[in-house]
């Protein structure tokens, strides 16, 4: 395969990429969510994870930490989400949902759905299962822990 064809798949993976979250984000805005996508994002890890410390969030999400600090500290001044000091370790801080933070997710999360599913309109299952294999496969190939 020659580097234009590699060049012309990468920039619609990355254009892909970039229009669904754009439409997720104006659907956030639209549908009044009081949250953007990074923090729902955070949100629904936590109510995953409970007790899951900030280093893991940042793994999980995909932020660096100066980056989840501000988003977690939106959250935290919305009332969604609090720091409690690890019990083993005074250094670090464990993050719960609060009782707002869990209502807050349990409200989003079925309108969340019906926006990623306008993504999938009109691929069938084995598109779904193709290019999921497709995606893994790019996504094990740039493993940061591939010995690269």
């Amino acid at each position: 395969m020659t580097q234009e064809l590699f060049a012309s798949y990468s920039f619609l993976l990355d254009r892909t990429a970039r229009k669904v979250k754009h439409y997720a984000q104006q659907q956030f805005k639209f549908g009044k969510f009081d949250v953007t996508v990074d923090q729902w994002l955070v949100l629904k890890n936590l109510a995953e994870r409970p007790q899951v410390s900030q280093t893991e969030l940042a793994q999980l999400v995909l932020k660096d930490h100066p980056t989840l600090t501000r988003i977690i500290d939106l959250l935290s001044k919305k009332g969604l989400v609090q720091r409690v000091q690890h019990p083993q370790d005074r250094r670090s801080f464990q993050l719960h949902l609060t009782a707002k933070g869990e209502n807050k997710v349990a409200a989003l999360k079925p309108r969340i759905l019906e926006i990623r599913e306008k993504a999938w309109e009109n691929l069938t299952e084995s598109d779904f299962h193709e290019f999921k294999r497709i995606l893994n496969t790019i996504y094990q190939n740039l493993d940061t822990n591939s010995g690269v």
